[in-house]
């Protein structure tokens, strides 16, 4: 193999190394949402995971994606799939009384039990996507605990 050959061998596997790592980085990814710290199964629990801050977690329409799941024994999973690298947060609330929405009171301070990833907490309101904020850049698997 002459000196020619050598290096259209070397740029080949290059390429090729560089493609196969594109192809494996498309691949779509899943998140596991654990929540836990239920105090009862009543209901069930609304997830939304927000992938930009101007939404989270007042607007769940907004979000990348929502699912509402039963709770059973005082927890529960939730599987968000097809998901791309990236930096998200979740939101979740406990719609002890099934209507839909989560119920505040009169300052708009929730009566449901809310959790967020990371377990961010709001000082004065809800708590920022900066504080919740996580990335995904392979399978993963994340426990919230409700408050």
């Amino acid at each position: 193999m002459n000196a020619r050959q050598r290096a259209m061998f070397v740029n080949t596997i290059t390429l090729l190394c560089l493609l196969a790592e594109v192809v494996l980085s498309a691949e779509p990814l899943t998140l596991t949402v654990n929540l836990r710290g239920f105090r009862s199964d009543k209901g069930a629990v609304e997830v939304a995971l927000f992938d930009q801050a101007p939404a989270f977690p007042k607007d769940p329409e907004k979000a990348v994606a929502r699912q509402r799941v039963s709770i059973v024994g005082g927890s529960a999973t939730v599987a968000f799939r097809n998901l791309g690298p990236g930096t998200y947060a979740v939101s979740a609330y406990h719609d002890v009384n099934g209507n839909g929405r989560m119920d505040t009171n009169f300052i708009g301070i929730p009566k449901e039990p809310t959790g967020a990833s990371n377990d961010a907490k709001g000082r004065m309101g809800p708590p920022s996507f900066k504080d919740a904020q996580f990335t995904v850049k392979a399978e993963m698997s994340i426990t919230v605990t409700m408050q």
